[in-house]
């Protein structure tokens, strides 16, 4: 009998709406999947705690704490990027070992762990503590392709996982690159050399996932990992419902409700069309992730950033790009971080029109070994580079070059902080918890009513673009009620989509007006300092006044997760600011002027 593993509530929307289904869309179809007697229901990790904090506004915990009391006899599964948890970067020892003892007193059944180059160092601490804990764990083989990946060098890590003491395996395809054949080599060679339990993990972008999943039943996979055909296919995976009925009856029969299931796809199709902003060109099938290598949970993403960036007709460019970016590291399978880290290198060096002008803070950590080893030698000329610019290369344990970093999250965070999970979403995720935790505190995450432009008499625009918790809307007024209404409704259109908008006339003691947004000037002057590319200005550097060099740091700007820095182009005297820290930065706008 096949076991299964439902994903449409973690990897699912990941992959098809860009992680942005809220927590009160998916509790109607989770209590019918808490009926149907799944393996194990993927739920949480991945990109979903990020999406939380930094666009939905909900705690992750909270999301966490809602499906344990959804799911009494389901297990809750959850995807865990070894030492990277579930950010971006590698945390303390401490900081893994407190994040586990958290998920699993709120609900984790199931973790599963994974490292995005295959460095076992990563995984061993996670390892441990999700054991220390009674938790099962799952150590997940992160499958590529590449001149460097061959299955004999798949089997010997899984071996690597199973000295560690997992409790079973799983193939993790997050990019759909396993073929039928190459599914059955996979797993008839774990199993026979291993015999752990095997879960199969993969995507439906290349289009034959399907075909995939069941040469691995022919090869005695145990777990099959599938979505809600409302929330399956193009980046997601293969249905759950297609793969249930095609093993009916056969002696792999799992033995599932149907009914059940058709159940909960009407309630997911229903809240699907809340979030079609957020579907994407890039979500179907695209033979071309055999070359580039993208994961289902990222290309949605990352064309959504794009969009919101205004670069989105340069993403042929990025996914040609991207491959040979990926050579350049050392063929890291792409997944998260890596697959961000890669990702972001190639729009950079597609807007530069030039290859690693910039190189983002997550590239040279990568050169540098700051996230373990990579399958194959960094390009020379990148190491090179590194060690020029004075940057040590290191062959140690990641996580060894990392001091104790949870009793300083603790101190810094103790005005905003409410509790041991606002404590370690800050650890995490730093500024972007912090900014949460204040606005929950301060009650301050539903908007304020959209009235008019400072100033009593000062005109609205008909047309314009707002950005609320790091989502970017197009604002288009196309008509209101009469002036001396007293509640005066405003046709308007939002992303193209018409909505009529009641808003109380103004007067003079009205609170409801909304402050002009700080505009930035445009890049015009030999001075003029600019970011690499859009993005959210995370960190000033510098302030008037102060000398600087060619080629100084003067400040971070965020952008598709990752971190760049925006350079000196020359030498000289701060003269003047225009951004702040927090502003979203726009491609060919001024931060500030060197004089």
């Amino acid at each position: 009998m096949i076991k299964i593993t439902e994903n449409s509530l973690r990897d699912g929307h990941q992959s098809l709406l860009a992680t942005r289904m809220r927590t009160e869309d998916m509790v109607e179809a989770a209590q019918l999947f808490e009926q149907v007697g799944f393996h194990s229901v993927e739920v949480w990790g991945g990109a979903t705690y990020d999406t939380c904090l930094r666009y939905l506004k909900e705690d992750p915990f909270e999301r966490l704490v809602i499906f344990k009391e959804i799911f009494k006899k389901t297990p809750i599964q959850m995807l865990l990027r070894g030492q990277n948890l579930i950010g971006y970067r590698h945390y303390a020892d401490d900081v893994v070992r407190e994040f586990i003892r958290l998920s699993a007193q709120n609900g984790v059944d199931i973790f599963r762990i994974f490292d995005a180059l295959n460095d076992i160092r990563n995984l061993e601490v996670s390892i441990e503590e999700v054991r220390k804990r009674g938790k099962h764990a799952q150590g997940a083989i992160c499958y590529t392709t590449s001149p460097v990946h061959t299955i004999q060098s798949f089997v010997e890590y899984g071996k690597e996982l199973a000295r560690r003491g997992c409790d079973s395996l799983a193939i993790k395809d997050m990019a759909g690159l396993i073929t039928p054949n190459a599914a059955f080599e996979l797993v008839k060679a774990l199993k026979n050399e291993i015999g752990l339990p095997l879960a199969l993990h993969t995507h439906s972008t290349a289009g034959f996932a399907f075909g995939s999943h069941l040469k691995a039943v022919e090869a005695g996979v145990d777990i099959l990992d599938c979505s809600n055909s409302a929330l399956a296919e193009g980046t997601s995976h293969p249905c759950t419902q297609a793969i249930v009925a095609a093993l009916q009856g056969s002696q792999w029969d799992s033995k599932l409700n149907l009914e059940i299931m058709e159940k909960a796809a009407e309630i997911l199709k229903r809240n699907r069309r809340k979030y079609k902003k957020f579907e994407s060109e890039y979500n179907q099938i695209d033979t071309r992730v055999l070359v580039n290598q993208i994961p289902g949970g990222m290309i949605s993403n990352m064309a959504n950033q794009l969009k919101e960036q205004n670069a989105l007709d340069k993403m042929d460019e990025v996914l040609e790009e991207i491959p040979n970016v990926r050579k350049d590291f050392g063929y890291p399978p792409l997944v998260t971080p890596s697959s961000q880290i890669v990702g972001t290198q190639a729009v950079l060096n597609v807007l530069a029109q030039t290859r690693y002008k910039t190189l983002t803070t997550e590239s040279k950590n990568i050169i540098k070994g700051y996230y373990g080893k990579t399958p194959a030698p960094i390009a020379k000329e990148l190491i090179e580079r590194i060690k020029s610019e004075g940057e040590e290369i290191i062959v140690e344990r990641p996580a060894d070059k990392i001091g104790l970093e949870l009793q300083k999250a603790r101190e810094e965070s103790q005005d905003f902080a409410r509790s041991e999970t606002d404590i370690i979403s800050y650890a995490i995720f730093g500024g972007i918890a912090k900014q949460f935790l204040c606005e929950r505190n301060e009650n301050r995450l539903v908007p304020e009513a959209l009235t008019t432009f400072e100033g009593a008499n000062a005109p609205m625009p008909k047309e314009f673009t707002i950005n609320l918790h790091g989502e970017t809307y197009n604002i288009k007024i196309e008509g209101s009620g009469e002036k001396d209404e007293s509640v005066r409704p405003f046709f308007v259109r939002v992303d193209g989509d018409l909505k009529e908008v009641l808003i109380e006339s103004n007067d003079k003691d009205s609170k409801n007006s909304i402050k002009k947004i700080d505009s930035l000037p445009q890049a015009n002057l030999p001075g003029h300092i600019i970011s690499p590319m859009p993005g959210n200005l995370t960190k000033l550097k510098v302030k008037v006044g102060d000398k600087i060099k060619e080629g100084d740091v003067l400040a971070i700007v965020e952008a598709m997760k990752m971190e760049n820095q925006v350079l000196a182009t020359i030498g000289g005297e701060i003269k003047e600011i225009y951004a702040k820290e927090g502003q979203q930065i726009s491609a060919n706008l001024a931060i500030m002027l060197v004089e």
